[in-house]
């Protein structure tokens, strides 16, 4: 993809903005890029091609270290450069500086277009990575994909689904919802019947879990294509959206969700002491809860798909999951490639992945094997969530455009919606807000923008 030296000064502009706005969150700074020189994993063939990667996935080691000793014409130099925020504060600063960059690095498919407008990843149709599409899950494929060009490989997907107590909803005699109108005549069953906690938590900083919800109403705020990189449509303010955070609102002045930031230490003791009844989680959910401390020792915990709108009508949403992309200062872009196709494409490399990193596969030879589908998860009493639940969520899911300055839209959106759930202000404010903060960032970045329905540049 070549770009005009407008196109370029906008994207740059987006890039210093993104670098601002992630400096703040990492650990050391964006100003101190991991090395690419040293590898922290054992190479086993030293004179073959070495592909330098950057990924946080958990066991990645291992996943390395399985390539590694069945390759013997490539071998993967792994380093963690930080998770997410970090290593992108790190890939900017490498970009901006024209070197730094590992061959290889994972990103979250929603940040995918944030680097794509820089010119920094490569089109890996090239070497053939076209030819993987049936390999994946359709909404996975479209999220790495934009007409004939593959920016990344999907890895692991974040279906979403119902995690809840089952002893809570039980023990007040409540019947766990299926749509979002149970839901909330469920919130108040449950108050109604002594339940001091919350059904659940809506949480204003939960930026792609917010994304998850309106997308599930049938939002779509971005119209963008990377051959045009200078246009955008934005029509964030849309009824759907309306609808959803009017429903949240509704639930929240009742006082029968809580708004307490993602992610505190408060927040995970709440998750597992009671506070909340139901965790609205994609399918890594189940692996993060498992993993806090504090949980009620009388825990009972099952897993039910999300509720839905139109129950005749179920749509599947995603939140969150993870690519390899190949960066344009890989030194052999072809060894590159071979890497990110072929790091997770075998059933043994999978295994690791699902049982050591609690990682949900977009690979389709794993998420149809009898393995996976009759796995039964000792956190919710042998229940099979995979079946019961994610599998469907996955196949169901469609994709999503996200914006090239995704990071920004996620803080704006934050912002609004603080401010609504703390003030008076209601959905319609919110939208609109946000709404007009974006027209106003993607102009002042030089790129042309239609707002409103309809929205395609």
């Amino acid at each position: 993809m070549r770009t005009t030296t407008r196109r370029r000064g906008a994207a740059l502009a987006a890039a210093l903005s993104l670098v601002a706005a992630l400096g703040g969150c990492a650990s050391g700074g964006p100003g101190a890029p991991a090395t690419t020189g040293s590898c922290t994993n054992e190479i086993v063939h030293p004179d073959a091609t070495r592909v330098t990667l950057w990924a946080w996935y958990p066991a990645v080691e291992t996943i390395v270290d399985r390539f590694n000793q069945s390759h013997d014409d490539v071998q993967v130099c792994w380093t963690n450069a930080g998770q997410g925020a970090d290593e992108y504060g790190k890939f900017s600063t490498a970009i901006e500086a024209g070197t730094g960059a590992p061959d290889v690095i994972q990103l979250e498919s929603e940040i995918l277009p944030t680097f794509t407008i820089l010119d920094s990843l490569v089109d890996l149709s090239e070497y053939g990575a076209a030819d993987m599409a049936d390999q994946f899950t359709e909404g996975a494929w479209t999220d790495v994909s934009d007409g004939d060009a593959v920016y990344a490989v999907p890895v692991d997907g974040g279906p979403v689904g119902m995690l809840y107590r089952a002893d809570i909803f039980e023990e007040h005699g409540v019947e766990p919802p299926t749509t979002w109108d149970e839901f909330a005549e469920a919130a108040q069953q449950l108050r109604d019947a002594g339940y001091d906690g919350y059904i659940t938590n809506y949480a204003t900083n939960g930026g792609a879990f917010n994304y998850a919800l309106f997308a599930q109403a049938g939002w779509e705020p971005f119209t963008y294509d990377s051959a045009k990189p200078d246009q955008i449509g934005i029509d964030v303010d849309t009824p759907e959206a309306r609808k959803v955070l009017a429903y949240w609102k509704d639930l929240v002045d009742r006082g029968l969700v809580s708004t307490d930031d993602a992610f505190t230490s408060d927040y995970n003791t709440s998750l597992v002491d009671g506070t909340y009844a139901v965790y609205i989680a994609a399918a890594w959910g189940p692996g993060y809860l498992s993993g806090l401390s504090d949980a009620d020792s009388g825990a009972r915990w099952a897993a039910a798909p999300l509720p839905q709108w139109d129950p005749e009508n179920p749509v599947a949403v995603n939140q969150g999951g993870s690519t390899l992309a190949v960066t344009s200062q890989a030194r052999d872009k072809e060894a590159a490639a071979t890497v990110a196709m072929e790091l997770f494409g075998d059933m043994g490399t999978w295994k690791v992945g699902v049982e050591d990193a609690g990682l949900f596969p977009q690979w389709e030879p794993m998420l149809g094997s009898d393995w996976f589908r009759d796995r039964e998860d000792p956190f919710f009493g042998g229940q099979r969530t995979n079946a019961d639940v994610f599998l469907d969520a996955a196949a169901g899911y469609e994709g999503f455009t996200f914006s090239p300055f995704q990071v920004y839209a996620y803080d704006r959106q934050t912002q609004a919606l603080y401010d609504m759930v703390e003030g008076d202000g209601d959905a319609a404010d919110a939208l609109a807000t946000i709404q007009d903060s974006l027209v106003r960032y993607a102009e002042q970045q030089g790129f042309t923008v239609r707002s409103g329905a309809g929205s395609t540049p």
